[in-house]
């Protein structure tokens, strides 16, 4: 069995409680327009395109078997299917590929090596993508493996689930970092793709059964960062009876993967946000009785 990952990211400090290995999954239903890894939104392996190597020698035009590289490098994903010859004749190396797949027992190896720095710190290994859950029964039995070396397992997701998959997964993690983009389905879907009722469900129903979680808010200039959204936010969350929660201000650390991919960034040139800038933003949450941090 082989899940299709595009990064493994070592001491990670950010992704849940002490030092991690943070692994990275392709494959996302959202479309966030903010999105810091839009490689992950796709499954499929894809070819990265780099304008500033590139001579335009149309070498990898001519020799894709598939016809899929246009005289513009736009590469057709319906065409294309990832035997990389085009990476392998570009004299510049101005394509470089991102994803692949790996098996289960690679991944519980590379954990592992650094298994003494978990227990020191009380880290772990957390899932991540894209989706953490989009992989459904690859990630199950990984998790599961996992454990059988006695690891924290953690899990980064949308909540943007199959019901009866997010019954059945959600129970495995020994933490949920659970994502929650915006209060109104109708904003929400503007921003992401899709409405926020399954998300909403989900997370109801993880907060019901006792599943360790902690709500994260990706902070997003435009979409849900003034006091009127903290003020929504607090009112959906203390009817859920959620607690804490934390923020994450929007960053632009994403923002080169684009053009790589030859995609449009609806927020290009926007600047990030700082915990500064969120002061009133948060004590707005702990006005309503909600433990809120950075």
């Amino acid at each position: 069995m082989n899940g299709t990952i595009f990064n493994i990211q070592k001491f990670s400090i950010h992704d849940g409680p002490g030092i991690r290995t943070t692994v990275f999954f392709k494959g996302c239903p959202l479309r966030c327009k903010w999105c810091a890894n839009p490689e992950s939104q796709s499954l499929s392996i894809q070819i990265l395109h780099n304008e500033e190597r590139c001579t335009h020698c149309l070498q990898c035009v001519h020799e894709c078997p598939h016809h899929a590289i246009d005289e513009g490098l736009h590469i057709d994903e319906s065409k294309c299917t990832s035997c990389l010859h085009c990476v392998e004749v570009c004299p510049n190396k101005a394509l470089t590929s991102t994803g692949e797949k790996k098996s289960i027992d690679e991944i519980v190896s590379l954990c592992l090596q650094d298994k003494d720095f978990y227990l020191e710190s009380n880290g772990g290994v957390t899932i991540s993508g894209g989706e953490g859950l989009f992989q459904s029964s690859f990630v199950k039995h990984l998790v599961n493996e996992l454990h059988k070396h006695h690891l924290h397992v953690a899990i980064e997701t949308t909540g943007f689930i199959n019901d009866i998959v997010f019954h059945e997964l959600a129970p495995l993690f020994d933490l949920l970092l659970f994502d929650v983009k915006h209060y109104d389905s109708n904003k929400h879907k503007e921003g992401t793709g899709v409405g926020n009722s399954v998300i909403i469900r989900n997370l109801k129903w993880a907060k019901e059964k006792g599943i360790p979680l902690l709500v994260r808010i990706p902070v997003i200039p435009f979409f849900n960062d003034t006091l009127d959204d903290a003020y929504g936010f607090s009112h959906l969350f203390n009817k859920l009876d959620i607690k804490e929660v934390q923020l994450l201000p929007f960053h632009q650390m994403g923002e080169k993967k684009y053009s790589l991919l030859k995609r449009h960034y609806a927020y290009k040139n926007i600047p990030p946000l700082h915990k500064e800038e969120l002061t009133d933003y948060q004590n707005i949450f702990i006005s309503q009785d909600i433990h809120c941090f950075f």
